[in-house]
């Protein structure tokens, strides 16, 4: 898997510091994400290719099971948004991914320190919320934002921020629409180190975001994840791992 450096975007959210510097992958990353490499520089698997251990579904309408060494993610008239949750919760950490759309009008995501708000009749396990790694659908492609910041059920997007510029927009669709891969995987990698939150999208920075919101910085939670509410949905996650910081 090619490593390669990253190509800055400056952009300001309103509530925290955006970095514009240390757009390379993190270190301790190594250059090819393969089972062995990855054990060797201290990573371990959250999911093992054969079963949902370590993991329970929670929200929606949708299903998950494991299809082909993968995670798949899928439904049809889906009522909600649903997760794929992990049972443990993490703190600090680099955490990577591949996924694809088998459906491209799906919309998903990757929660990173997810909660849940208190239980609720519509919610009984309470509404999944919290920071998550956009996956963008076929049919937002005007908006081609796979690996911003989205604060779920919360402030909205975090990374690109709501304030930006049209150009500073085009710009991060542009970069988006020049990264990713509609026909085969695509590798996310997401770091968090205290308040400050990295995702890059096959090998380039996308996001870079520290929370400076004491009502809503989250240094603790679970990865899920999601199949957004909608007509359809179906979703590919695997080679799931984890590196505690």
């Amino acid at each position: 898997m090619k490593s390669i450096l990253c190509s800055l975007l400056l952009v300001l959210p309103v509530t925290a510091e955006h970095h514009t510097s240390g757009g390379e992958l993190p270190a301790g990353l190594p250059a090819k994400l393969d089972p062995k490499a990855l054990a060797e520089a201290g990573f371990e698997t959250l999911f093992n290719g054969k079963d949902l251990t370590g993991w329970r579904k929670t929200g929606g309408t949708a299903e998950y099971e494991v299809k082909d060494g993968a995670i798949r993610g899928y439904g049809e008239k889906i009522k909600q948004n649903t997760f794929l949750r992990t049972e443990k919760e993490y703190g600090d950490f680099i955490f990577t991914f591949q996924f694809k759309f088998n459906d491209k009008t799906g919309n998903s995501g990757c929660m990173f320190r997810g909660l849940h708000k208190e239980p609720s009749k519509k919610y009984p396990e309470g509404r999944v919320t919290g920071y998550q790694c956009e996956h963008d659908n076929f049919k937002t492609k005007q908006r081609s934002w796979t690996a911003g910041i989205y604060d779920e059920a919360r402030r909205g997007w975090l990374d690109p921020a709501k304030n930006i510029s049209e150009e500073e927009k085009k710009a991060f669709t542009a970069q988006g629409e020049k990264l990713f891969n509609w026909d085969g995987w695509n590798t996310i990698v997401i770091k968090c180190k205290g308040n400050r939150l990295q995702t890059w999208l096959n090998g380039e920075l996308r996001a870079d975001f520290t929370d400076t919101d004491p009502e809503h910085a989250t240094p603790k939670g679970f990865f899920g994840f999601q199949v957004h509410s909608g007509k359809t949905g179906d979703i590919l996650w695997k080679d799931v791992y984890l590196k505690k910081l």
